[in-house]
């Protein structure tokens, strides 16, 4: 997930990278073919690939 804070709201985790290679915004995971197959269950912008 991509977050703009210092605490990632989904494992409290707080080691980010800045570089991000690809992004998918999810808006109702419910309902998103993309999210199913990715296994995002959370609304949010997601990084796909990050170095």
């Amino acid at each position: 997930m991509i977050v703009t804070g210092d605490v990632c709201p989904n494992c409290g985790g707080s080691s980010f990278s800045s570089i991000i290679l690809g992004r998918v915004a999810i808006i109702d995971p419910a309902k998103s073919e993309i999210a199913k197959r990715l296994e995002f269950n959370t609304k949010g912008e997601y990084a796909l690939r990050v170095r």
